[in-house]
């Protein structure tokens, strides 16, 4: 597989912003094998996001160190915020769930046949349901069950299995408990839930059994990252499937989980593949 960088930047807004970005890196000698910007008009903001090779045809490998000394000057000037990163730095993942095992089931076989570009060293859950599974694919599986009383006890045992595991992604892969404020505040925009409603219609817990009350005639699927706020977080990704009056609730949760699957498994890899920007309550996503 080619080795890339991305350069990741949001600043704001003025003109010659890729201009100036694109020339450094001629200079430097990168070859530029994707680039993509967008403009907030309203806010004034840039986001652009540059994807290149590390190893060129010439057979030299780019000195990314040297580059990164170099556009750290112009990134002050410019007021960017801006991150830039390998390939080669895989990033680790955990993965959390409850008793429902559709969308567990679904990332690791994507992550087993390379769809997802990370690892994952770890599985979580209050339940032991997904320890066969787990088994299955290899991965270390911890078994912490919650109940209101245990609660403080079993978040600092979790916390400190993502920090011995070296942890940079916490998916919520259908994990039906609440994280505290202080869990969220470790990991910020870098956990990722799926809910099983087209945001931000029908949150909480029974979001199936409100639409069919409500007798919509659509239902979705809502991936996005996990704030303080319940079910407020930055939406990555949505889904949906059309319905009719005939469809009972069984029926939603069936048409739903095939949505939960899709959209979880694409915000996954669109953080993995670095192609997320979060700014307010909002994300650019980067095709």
């Amino acid at each position: 597989m080619k080795e890339t960088a991305v350069l990741l930047i949001d600043c704001p807004d003025r003109k010659g912003l890729v201009a100036r970005v694109a020339s450094l890196l001629f200079e430097r000698g990168a070859n530029i094998l994707h680039a993509d910007q967008h403009q907030d008009h309203e806010l004034g903001l840039f986001f652009m996001r540059v994807e290149f090779a590390l190893n060129g045809s010439d057979g030299r490998a780019f000195d990314l160190q040297g580059f990164e000394a170099a556009f750290a000057p112009l990134a002050q000037q410019l007021a960017m915020h801006w991150n830039l990163v390998s390939t080669r730095q895989r990033q680790r993942v955990a993965l959390f769930c409850s008793q429902y095992l559709h969308c567990m089931a679904d990332l690791l076989h994507r992550w087993h046949t390379g769809e997802l570009a990370g690892e994952i060293p770890l599985i979580i859950s209050n339940h032991r349901s997904v320890e066969p599974l787990a088994a299955f694919y290899g991965i270390p599986f911890e078994h912490i069950p919650l109940t209101a009383a245990t609660r403080a006890e079993a978040e600092a045992r979790q916390l400190d299995l993502l920090a011995r595991h070296g942890i940079d992604l916490v998916v919520l892969a259908r994990y039906m408990q609440i994280l505290s404020p202080a869990f969220v505040a470790r990991y910020p925009a870098a956990i990722i839930n799926v809910h099983h409603s087209f945001l931000p219609a029908f949150t909480g817990a029974r979001p199936y059994h409100a639409a069919h009350a409500r007798g919509v005639k659509l239902i979705g699927a809502t991936s996005h990252y996990v704030t303080e706020v319940l079910d407020d977080g930055p939406i990555i990704e949505q889904d949906v499937a059309r319905i009719s009056h005939r469809d009972q609730v069984e029926d939603l949760v069936a048409r739903g989980r095939d949505l939960e699957r899709v959209v979880l498994a694409r915000a996954v890899r669109w953080h993995l593949d670095r192609r997320i920007l979060c700014y307010g309550n909002k994300t650019v996503v980067f095709d």
